[in-house]
């Protein structure tokens, strides 16, 4: 194990953050370069290499957390990569993006605070990538059988690899004109740099999987020609059809959804415009939606230059401590501080929106919204709290409500749904449709990336065991359907 006297004499120390009025002016990841590697051998120290470690349940991919953590204490980070990899084929997109619910699963954490697993499962990438330790890894042998992957989000990605790895002939088709889904085009720069996306995709292209950018399946393939030209499918098209908010004056000019609003800023940052056509600029700018979504909004609002910047929930707002009835190793709903919050804006917690106001040329102005309250389990209007507040940019962020059904691809394939609208599937991944599986929040809900990892590492075993008619040798036996799991 590491130091077994760690968690005893070391506090947990995080990475530093650039001050909020520097960063606001760039479009950089927001922390500091370099500012973990002095101090994550020690807070590596802090793992108590646990009888039962229960980051392991907690993490959806079951990563070897105590081994590599042991690694990183002694800097073999040649050997801790190795075991990150075992478990995750993209370390560095959870290290800066997933919320950690292995941290919440920490026993450290049960009366300290937790080790700090996600600033050393980046750190180890970040040095595997410096020191050319992550290289391409082509199958020895091709099977023959060839797969379509539909969409390149991270369940598409995790699919493609595994299968190609597998010695299956893989081809990514991707809607957009870039590779890399909601990581891409909305996933703010802050956040994570593209640059991270694009060394992988190098990396897969150097171990055999093909890209086709710009086509849609459904609309620009049929799916039945896609059936026949392929072996097997695997749907990982994400969730992306959006909640919302059907009230008075929705149809105004700068009421958007988030996803509508993020990727543009996206597109500034890869040349695509020298300003985004939505934008923020000198504009009051109200963000519905209380979560990661709503304070990407939030961020990128604040780096457009926005006159001011209020985030509505119509949730009461959290308590800072661990809820009595979300104990450990549970992942709690605990009130959160992101990077974008610590750079300014108002949050207003416990209000409804009730309708927005234009002016004669149709562009919204204002805001109208009124204080709610639960009783008898009922969110209930609370009578003379109604007030407005200025809104020249709106940006609905309420989460998504299913797959895509307007483009023709699941009306086309046929496959089933379940009662959520999420494509149905059975334990294997496989959909109704015999050939095709589905992964990812296409068919579990929207959900966190390191959900989307797991399935689609898991997915491609259902894949290479229906192509091959044998038990599958791709790694992760995990099957992590269990909707009870999520997070």
């Amino acid at each position: 194990m590491a130091d077994p006297k760690g968690f005893l004499t070391t506090g947990r120390e995080t990475a530093t953050s650039r001050p909020a009025a520097e960063r606001v002016k760039d479009w950089n990841e927001v922390y500091v370069p370099g500012s973990l590697l002095p101090i994550i051998s020690k807070q590596a120290s802090r793992c108590m290499d646990c009888g039962i470690p229960f980051c392991h349940n907690g993490c959806p991919l079951g990563n070897l957390i105590p081994e590599w953590n042991d690694y990183a204490y002694r800097e073999d980070w040649a050997a801790a990569s190795e075991r990150l990899h075992a478990t995750n084929n993209f370390p560095e997109f959870t290290g800066r993006l997933c919320p950690a619910p292995c941290e919440s699963a920490c026993v450290l954490g049960i009366n300290q605070p937790a080790v700090t697993i996600k600033n050393v499962e980046v750190t180890i990438i970040d040095k595997a990538w410096e020191a050319g330790n992550v290289t391409p890894q082509p199958p020895q042998r091709h099977s023959g059988k060839t797969v379509a992957v539909i969409g390149s989000g991270p369940a598409g990605l995790a699919a493609a690899q595994q299968l190609t790895r597998a010695g299956h002939t893989v081809a990514v088709y991707e809607r957009a004109d870039r590779i890399g889904g909601l990581l891409r085009y909305g996933i703010p720069e802050f956040k994570m740099e593209k640059r991270h996306i694009n060394r992988r995709i190098e990396q897969m292209r150097a171990e055999g999987t093909k890209f086709r950018t710009g086509v849609e399946i459904g609309r620009d393939i049929d799916a039945a020609k896609l059936r026949k030209r392929y072996d097997a499918v695997v749907i990982a098209a994400g969730a992306t059809t959006a909640r919302d908010l059907p009230v008075p004056g929705r149809e105004l000019n700068g009421v958007h959804q988030a996803m509508e609003y993020l990727p543009l800023s996206n597109k500034v940052q890869e040349g695509d415009f020298i300003t985004a056509p939505i934008s923020a600029e000198g504009k009051h700018v109200v963000v519905i939606g209380g979560g990661d979504t709503g304070a990407d909004c939030v961020g990128t609002a604040h780096r457009q230059g926005a006159a001011s910047v209020t985030q509505l929930e119509i949730m009461p707002r959290p308590s800072e401590d661990r809820p009595a009835h979300q104990p450990w190793p549970t992942f709690p709903m605990t009130y959160k501080v992101t990077s974008a919050h610590e750079e300014g804006g108002e949050r207003v917690y416990s209000v409804s929106t009730t309708h927005f106001e234009g002016d004669e040329d149709g562009n919204v102005q204002w805001l109208h919204l009124v204080e709610v309250e639960f009783i008898d389990g009922k969110l209930t209007q609370k009578p003379g709290t109604e007030r407005k507040i200025p809104a020249q940019l709106v940006t609905l962020a309420m989460g998504f409500t299913g797959t895509d059904q307007e483009n023709g691809l699941v009306r086309q394939f046929g496959v089933d749904l379940d009662a959520r609208g999420n494509i149905a599937r059975d334990a294997d991944y496989a959909t109704s449709v015999d050939g095709v599986f589905v992964a990812g929040d296409a068919g579990r809900g929207q959900s966190l990336i390191v959900w989307a990892i797991a399935e689609g590492r898991a997915a491609a075993r259902g894949v290479d065991r229906f192509l091959t008619g044998a038990p599958s040798a791709l790694p992760y036996p995990i099957r992590p359907t269990d909707r009870s799991l999520t997070v």
